[in-house]
């Protein structure tokens, strides 16, 4: 997929670590502070990372699960907004579905890989042209630094070109 001027603007901003801190500071706070990081990005593919430690621990000595899911969400999310950048419209965005499965405990720093980029990228030409919502499913999967799968999660993003008056 070739990026728009405005596409690449946006991927080379969120690949600042400092822009992307303000970006979270700012918009999702809770990310933040949870201390989620950007380690790649494309129009392919996403990946979010989450550190294991106190600020995102449950009491049986995990990543909870709210915070692996704020991460997860976050790995999909980005290339919906890379899209819309890339798009030069207004387009809505809102999660429409979530499903998540747990398949081990994450007592270390997990990150979280969606690869549907070019999914969405298809989804935002669509509506474009029709003027009418797609649903986008997007899958990513959390594995931990040693490649251990700890959760896989599907996020189903309705997006929908707002009409102009």
């Amino acid at each position: 997929m070739k990026l728009t001027p405005k596409g690449e603007k946006y991927i080379n901003r969120i690949q600042n670590s400092f822009l992307f801190n303000l970006f979270l500071l700012k918009e999702l706070p809770l990310a933040w502070v949870a201390g989620c990081s950007l380690k790649k990005i494309t129009t392919e593919a996403c990946q979010i990372s989450m550190p294991f430690g106190w600020r995102n621990q449950n009491p049986f000595k995990s990543i909870y699960f709210a915070a692996q899911s704020m991460s997860a969400e976050m790995s999909t999310g980005m290339l919906a907004v890379l899209a819309i950048e890339n798009s030069n419209e207004s387009i809505a965005m809102l999660v429409s579905n979530i499903e998540g499965e747990f398949t081990k405990k994450a007592n270390a720093s997990v990150t979280f890989t969606c690869e549907d980029g070019q999914k969405m990228f298809d989804a935002i030409t669509e509506t474009c042209k029709t003027g009418e919502a797609v649903l986008v499913p997007m899958k990513t999967v959390g594995r931990m630094d040693d490649g251990t799968e700890v959760s896989n999660w599907t996020f189903t993003w309705s997006v929908k070109k707002r009409s102009r008056k």
